[in-house]
C-alpha cells in the first residue's frame, strides 16, 4: 500500500513538474508537430496491437513519432525525434554507431538493441538472435514510429524493454502553404551538409494508383565526424509496394538494402578525454591503437518481406508475413579481426475475429504464432595492423532458433472500460559449434531454455470524454543475444541466462476538447531477476554475465500545448511548447562481484533525470523556428557507481523555410546550429571498461542546412 501511494504521489509531482516547465519556460523547444498536432486524441490511432485503437483508450505507454516530427527534427538520424519520447534513450558513440534502449536496457547494450523488439511494418527486423541492426535505417525511409514502453512479449515476443514499431510508407495528405502538412510527393530529391564533412543526399518517388502503392527511396550519407578516425558512409536503398488487388486481399511487398561502412575510434579514460577529447583510442601497452589496427564495421544487409492479408468476412481477417535477411559483416578491431556471415529468415502470422458482427460490440480476438531461425558463421583472425587478416584464432558457428504462440482478447466492458489479456508461449535453442582454427575438430553443443509464458493484463478507463486512466501488469522475458552468447572474446558462453521480471504500471492521459492540450504521464515498477550486464577485459574485447536482480521504478511524462493555435493571419502563425520529462530510481537489488557488493547501487549507464523541453513558432511565408532542449543528469559508468559522465545540456535550433516553386513543385530550405551551448559531453559511453576507458566525445558546436525539392 505504502509503495502504491508513493507511487501516485511520484506520478503527480512529474505532471506538475512539466506543467510548470512548460508553462514557464518558453525559450526551449521542440519542433512543432503541425497538422498532426491538432488532431482529437481519440482520433489518433495506435496500430501497434495488430488492429488499430484510439490513442485515449489505449491502456498502454506508448510513445508516437508521427511524419511531421521526423521531417523536422529527424535529418541525418532519428536520434533527436526519438530522444523526444520520454523513458526512450538514443544515443551516437560515432557517426554510425547507435544504440537505442527503452527503460534502461542500456546495462547490457554496447552499440545496437538489448531487450527490444523492432518491426518493419509487419516484419520483425531483429533476428532470431535477438540482434537488431537499426543504424542500417535511413530516417526518410520511416513514415511513422511506434514505441510501445514496457514489455510486450504477449503480442511480440521475447523482450523486457519494449517494441519499436516503424512504419516504412509515407502519408497522403493534401498540400498547404501554412503549418498544415505537405502534399504527397510524387519525386522529392534532398541535400544536406554540415560541420565534420557531412554530407546526405536522397532520392524518394512516391506512386498512388487506386489499388496500389508505390514508395521508393533511395540515400546516401557521409561524415568524417568530430574524433579522430571516426568517418561513416552508407548507401541505401528501399523499396515498398501495396496492393489492394481485391477489394478484400492486400498484398505489401517489403525491400530493403544497406551499404555501411564506420570506423570506431574506441573510449577513452579520463586523462586523455581531458587532454584530447577528438583523439583516437591510443596504443596501451601491449594493445595497439583504434587507428593503428583501423577498428571499424563494414555491414552489408538485404532485408526482404512479404506479407498477405485477406478480409475472409467482415468479422474475420488473416496475415501472414515471410521475410528474411543476409548479413555480410566485417569488424576489424584491437585484438582480431572478426568475419560473419549471417542468414536469418522465419514467418509470422495471425488471425482476427472481430465480435462487432457477432453481436459482442467492441470485443476483438487474436492468435498466432510467429517463428524465426538465424544461421551465424563468425570466424576471428589475427588483426596484423592496418585491417589486415592474418592468421585463424577462432571460429565457430551458432544457430538460433525461437517461436511463441500468442494470443489476445480485448473488449469493452462498459462504454468507459475497455479490458485487454493477452499471452504468448515463447520457445528459444541455440546450437553452437566450436572450431579450432582450419581443423575444425572442436565441440557441438546446445542450450534449450525453458517455455516461458508471457501474459499481459491491462485496463483503460475513461474517467472523462477527455481524459482515461489506465493500469496493467505484465512478463518481461530476454535471453541472451547471439552478441552475448558469444562476444568479441570469442568465448561462447553457456551459462548466460535470460532476464526475466514483472512489470506493474499505471498512468493517465489527457487531450483537451479544442485539442491545445495534451498530456500523458505514467508510472512503473520492474522487478527483474538475472539482469545480463556488460564487462571489457584489458585489451577491449567485451563479455556479459548475469548480475543478480535489479528493481526500476519510473515516471515519465509529456505534455504539449498550442499557446497560438495555427492559423493564417498574424506576425505569429503558430506557436506550440512542449516538455517530457523521464525519472529513473533504477537499482541493483542484489548483485556480487567476487567479494564487492553492488547491491543498492544505481542502474549503469542509466541517469536518473532527463528532461526534453521544445517550442515551434511559425510566421508569415512558411516560415518556422524551432528549438529543443535536452537536460540529461549525470551517468554512472560502472557497477561501483565509482565513476560518473558529467551531466549536460544541449540545445539545438532550426530555421525551415517553404515555399511554392511553381505549379505542383515545393521548395524547401532549412539550416540549423546543434550544441548551440558547445557543451563538453560523451555519449555513448563505454560502461564498465576496462582501465576506464568510457568516455565518446561527442561534437561541440557544429552547424548543419541543406534543401528539398518536392515535384
Amino acid at each position: 500500500m505504502r509503495g502504491a501511494l508513493i507511487a501516485m504521489r511520484l506520478l503527480c509531482a512529474c505532471l506538475l513538474f512539466s506543467f510548470r516547465l512548460t508553462a514557464q519556460d518558453p525559450s526551449q523547444g521542440e519542433a512543432a508537430l503541425e497538422a498532426d498536432s491538432v488532431e482529437q486524441l481519440s482520433e489518433v490511432t495506435v496500430s501497434g496491437y495488430i488492429s488499430g485503437q484510439p490513442l485515449l483508450t489505449t491502456p498502454t505507454s506508448v510513445g508516437i513519432v508521427n511524419a511531421t516530427q521526423l521531417r523536422l527534427l529527424a535529418n541525418e538520424t532519428f536520434l533527436p525525434a526519438i530522444n523526444t519520447v520520454p523513458g526512450v534513450r538514443m544515443e551516437e558513440r560515432s557517426p554510425g554507431s547507435y544504440r537505442l534502449s527503452i527503460r534502461g536496457s542500456l546495462l547490457r547494450s554496447p552499440w545496437g538493441v538489448r531487450n527490444v523488439k523492432v518491426y518493419l511494418d509487419e516484419f520483425p527486423l531483429t533476428d532470431a538472435g535477438g540482434n537488431t541492426y537499426l543504424n542500417m535505417m535511413d530516417p526518410r525511409g520511416a513514415g511513422r514510429l511506434e514505441i510501445l514502453k514496457g514489455p510486450h512479449g504477449s503480442l511480440f515476443g521475447a523482450n523486457s524493454g519494449g517494441v519499436l514499431l516503424i512504419n516504412t510508407s509515407r502519408p497522403h495528405v493534401p498540400e498547404s502553404d501554412g503549418a498544415a502538412g505537405w502534399r504527397p510527393d510524387l519525386l522529392k530529391a534532398g541535400l544536406s551538409g554540415g560541420s565534420y564533412g557531412l554530407f546526405h543526399e536522397n532520392l524518394y518517388l512516391g506512386q498512388r494508383w487506386s489499388r496500389s502503392q508505390l514508395d521508393l527511396n533511395q540515400a546516401f550519407i557521409r561524415s568524417d565526424g568530430y574524433r579522430d578516425h571516426s568517418r561513416m558512409s552508407r548507401h541505401y536503398l528501399q523499396a515498398g509496394h501495396r496492393w489492394n488487388y481485391r477489394p478484400n486481399r492486400l498484398l505489401n511487398v517489403l525491400a530493403v538494402y544497406a551499404d555501411m561502412d564506420y570506423a570506431t575510434p574506441g573510449g577513452l579514460n579520463q586523462e586523455q578525454y581531458d587532454a584530447n577529447p577528438r583523439q583516437a583510442r591510443p596504443a596501451a601497452g601491449p594493445n595497439p591503437g583504434a587507428v593503428e589496427q583501423q577498428a571499424g564495421i563494414r555491414n552489408r544487409t538485404l532485408y526482404g518481406g512479404v506479407s498477405h492479408q485477406i478480409q475472409v468476412n467482415p468479422g474475420m481477417r488473416h496475415l501472414v508475413a515471410l521475410f528474411g535477411s543476409h548479413t555480410d559483416f566485417q569488424n576489424p578491431f584491437i585484438t582480431n579481426y572478426e568475419i560473419r556471415d549471417e542468414g536469418n529468415y522465419g514467418f509470422r502470422t495471425y488471425l482476427e475475429l472481430d465480435g462487432a458482427h457477432s453481436g459482442f460490440q467492441g470485443w476483438k480476438w487474436h492468435l498466432g504464432l510467429e517463428w524465426q531461425r538465424s544461421d551465424h558463421e563468425i570466424s576471428n583472425f589475427d588483426n596484423l595492423g592496418e585491417a589486415v587478416k592474418g592468421d585463424l584464432q577462432a571460429s565457430g558457428a551458432i544457430r538460433t532458433s525461437q517461436y511463441f504462440y500468442f494470443t489476445r482478447l480485448s473488449g469493452n466492458l462498459t462504454h468507459r472500460l475497455r479490458v485487454e489479456g493477452a499471452v504468448s508461449l515463447n520457445h528459444y535453442r541455440y546450437v553452437f559449434e566450436e572450431r579450432a582454427g582450419e581443423a575444425q575438430d572442436g565441440g557441438l553443443g546446445e542450450r534449450t531454455f525453458s517455455p516461458q509464458w508471457m501474459p499481459r493484463l491491462s485496463l483503460s478507463y475513461l474517467l472523462k470524454p477527455q481524459l482515461s486512466w489506465r493500469a496493467s501488469v505484465s512478463k518481461g522475458f530476454s535471453p541472451p543475444t547471439t552478441a552475448e552468447i558469444r562476444p568479441s572474446n570469442m568465448v561462447i558462453n553457456t551459462g548466460l541466462d535470460p532476464e526475466t521480471g514483472w512489470n506493474y504500471e499505471t498512468g493517465v492521459r489527457f487531450g483537451s476538447a479544442d485539442s491545445r492540450w495534451h498530456a500523458d504521464a505514467s508510472v512503473f515498477y520492474y522487478r527483474m531477476d538475472d539482469a545480463i550486464v556488460r564487462r571489457l577485459d584489458e585489451g577491449g574485447a567485451e563479455f556479459f554475465a548475469n548480475a543478480g536482480g535489479t528493481d526500476q521504478l519510473g515516471v515519465e511524462s509529456r505534455i504539449s500545448v498550442w499557446l497560438w493555435e495555427p492559423k493564417e493571419a498574424g506576425v505569429i502563425r503558430g506557436l506550440q511548447l512542449s516538455q517530457s520529462y523521464t525519472y529513473s530510481h533504477f537499482r541493483f537489488r542484489d548483485y556480487r562481484q567476487g567479494d564487492t557488493d553492488h547491491s543498492g547501487n544505481e542502474l549503469t549507464g542509466v541517469p536518473r533525470h532527463v528532461a526534453v523541453s521544445g517550442f515551434s513558432v511559425f510566421f508569415p511565408r512558411s516560415v518556422s523556428l524551432a528549438a529543443q532542449h535536452n537536460y540529461t543528469s549525470r551517468i554512472p559508468l560502472d557497477d561501483a557507481n565509482s565513476m560518473y559522465a558529467d551531466a549536460y545540456h544541449l540545445v539545438q535550433l532550426k530555421l525551415n523555410w517553404r515555399r511554392k516553386a511553381g505549379k505542383g513543385r515545393t521548395l524547401e530550405f532549412y539550416a540549423g546550429v546543434d550544441n548551440v551551448l558547445n557543451a563538453k559531453y560523451s555519449l555513448g559511453n563505454d560502461i564498465n571498461a576496462f582501465g576506464g576507458r568510457y568516455y565518446n566525445a561527442a561534437p561541440l558546436r557544429n552547424f548543419f542546412g541543406g534543401m528539398n525539392l518536392s515535384f
